[in-house]
This record gives C-alpha cells, sequence and structure tokens, in this order.
C-alpha cells in the first residue's frame, strides 16, 4: 500500500473509495434497487454518495468533478431533477453527464465522484 492511501470497502474487483492527499476519489456508484426508475435510481445514488463522502470526512459541497452515466439520453431531465433538490445553490461540481453502455441492463445511472476533504475547516 502506498504510503498515506487509504482504501474502503475493498472487494476482489475494486474498491468503494479511495483517499490520498486529501482526495476522494469514488468508484462508479449505481441502485441496489433496479425496479426503479431514474428519480428513484438516482435518489439511491446520491444517497450512497453522501455515506461514502461522510465517511471520508467530507460531504456534496466539497465534490470536485461528477461524472453522471445514463444508459438512455432520456432520462437526462428526470435525472436532473433529482440532482438540482440535492445539490445546494452554489455548490454545483464540475460535471460531464453522457450516455454509456451500463455494466447490468437494470442500471439507468451511475456516478463517479471526486471530493476534496478540507483540512481544518
Amino acid at each position: 500500500m502506498t504510503q498515506g492511501l487509504k482504501r474502503f470497502h475493498v472487494g476482489d474487483r475494486l474498491s468503494e473509495m479511495a483517499v490520498f492527499n486529501n482526495t476522494v476519489y469514488l468508484a462508479g456508484q449505481v441502485a441496489d434497487d433496479l425496479t426503479q426508475d431514474i428519480q428513484g435510481q438516482t435518489v439511491q445514488v446520491l444517497a450512497m454518495i453522501d455515506k461514502l463522502l461522510i465517511e471520508a470526512g467530507t460531504d456534496k459541497a466539497h465534490i470536485l468533478m461528477a461524472q453522471i452515466f445514463l444508459a438512455d439520453l432520456a432520462d437526462f431531465e428526470g435525472m436532473n431533477a433529482v440532482w438540482d433538490d440535492w445539490v445546494a445553490w452554489g455548490d454545483a461540481p464540475p460535471r460531464a453527464t453522457v450516455q454509456a453502455a451500463l455494466a447490468k441492463p437494470g442500471y439507468r445511472i451511475e456516478i463517479v465522484v471526486t471530493a476534496a476533504i478540507v483540512v481544518g475547516a
């Protein structure tokens, strides 16, 4: 292990999160309940992001970059409705949203986040 590097929820294939030099790197987060529509899956994914960021000692106000992958761009507006309620005014991070073939047929959304840990804040 590299000095200062800490991995969280390490599995055989990936870690859910890594922290290095006060920067948090999340793996792509996907919904658990794939029966949900885009809004339901987005709520689940953002809740997981919140949980992981808090575990790392930061929060969504310190997101440096978000990458959003949608299985279908027709879900863009539905995802944005949930995203807009989640992001506090003035804290919207740089973001990219693209259409992508996701790992499982039921996945409608996957979000990757990089965030800062502000020391002494």
